[in-house]
């Protein structure tokens, strides 16, 4: 199936308020506005952006801590993600559990986990739930390659697939969990084969690729949707930078960081836009609209103040337990 126009256009969209989100951050951390621990998601702003314009709104993800681009992909608003991310009151979860923990069931983010796998068998909760009450929701669950060596991972997948649950699991493969290059961590030669195992159905991607992206996005949604059961798409993509904001990836080979170089998203994704006919000036203006957006964010986040000393034992226990 050809990517329409108005689809490609959304696509770009959401990839670019991405990437400028993503920008403006690292431009905090460097000017030293900013200190939190962070972690750029630069070079995986297309897979993100492909998979999030395949669903409906009210469609479920679950991610994991380097999943900001998931979150701003799937619609999480960005002035109280900012504040999430620098602990501000205004933020999705009231300032009090930054990048690693955004929530914002309004557009379909349910949970974002700090720990490696453990997002799955969420999922799947998520996922049976829909299944149970017949709303038509698909969730996604987001993870990276190192997640797949997980227990949780196995656990999930045979569940998944034993009753056919409206689940899709987003293998993002950027070559490396962590430090640790994927041949280094894993035998067989790629994720998605790992899908035979359990009975489902596993394809891999280049996640580079806008039209390949989005359409093996496409089919799975549409796959989970009609009650044909769960896939494992695994989208092949690189981190263009370290594990977390400063971290050093001299660890990485020089023909890795040329490749990677050269498979750089954002410049194909902008060449696809011209195939298409979209003008130069009609995509710097749609990334000046974003650019200003994410300033009014920006502003809107650290203008908003620290949570207050209450809030420390609120959210903890459904009921207030005295001390």
């Amino acid at each position: 199936m050809a990517l329409s126009r108005d689809k490609l256009l959304d696509i770009y969209k959401r990839t670019m308020k991405v990437a400028r989100f993503d920008e403006k951050m690292r431009s905090l951390l460097t000017s030293g506005k900013l200190a939190v621990v962070y972690y750029t998601v630069r070079g995986q702003e297309l897979v993100s952006a492909a998979m999030m314009a395949a669903l409906n709104d009210d469609d479920y993800i679950v991610t994991t801590y380097r999943g900001q681009h998931d979150q701003i992909a799937k619609g999480v608003p960005l002035d109280k993600l900012m504040a999430e991310i620098i602990g501000r009151e205004a933020g999705t979860c009231k300032g009090k559990g930054g990048s690693m923990h955004i929530t914002h069931p309004e557009t379909g983010v349910m949970v974002t986990t700090g720990v490696v796998g453990s997002g799955l068998p969420i999922a799947n909760g998520l996922a049976m739930s829909s299944q149970n009450r017949k709303d038509g929701r698909v969730t996604v669950a987001c993870f990276g390659d190192g997640a797949s060596n997980i227990g949780a991972f196995h656990e999930a997948m045979n569940m998944a697939a034993l009753y056919k649950l409206p689940v899709i699991f987003f293998c993002q493969n950027n070559r490396y969990g962590e430090h640790t290059a994927f041949a280094d961590h894993t035998r067989v030669e790629n994720v998605a084969r790992r899908a035979d195992s359990y009975g489902m159905k596993g394809v891999q991607v280049d996640g580079n690729d806008v039209e390949a992206m989005y359409e093996a996005a496409r089919e799975a949604v549409e796959r989970a949707r009609s009650g044909e059961g769960p896939t494992l798409i695994e989208a092949m993509c690189y981190r263009m930078m370290g594990h977390f904001f400063g971290a050093d990836f001299s660890y990485m080979p020089e023909e890795h960081l040329a490749e990677m170089k050269a498979e750089d998203p954002l410049p194909k994704l902008r060449q696809a836009m011209l195939d298409h006919q979209f003008s130069e000036d009609e995509l710097d203006t749609i990334v000046a609209e974003i650019d200003a957006e994410i300033e009014r964010a920006s502003d809107f986040a650290f203008d908003s103040p620290m949570p207050g000393a209450e809030e420390l034992r609120r959210d903890v226990f459904e009921k207030e337990i005295p001390a």
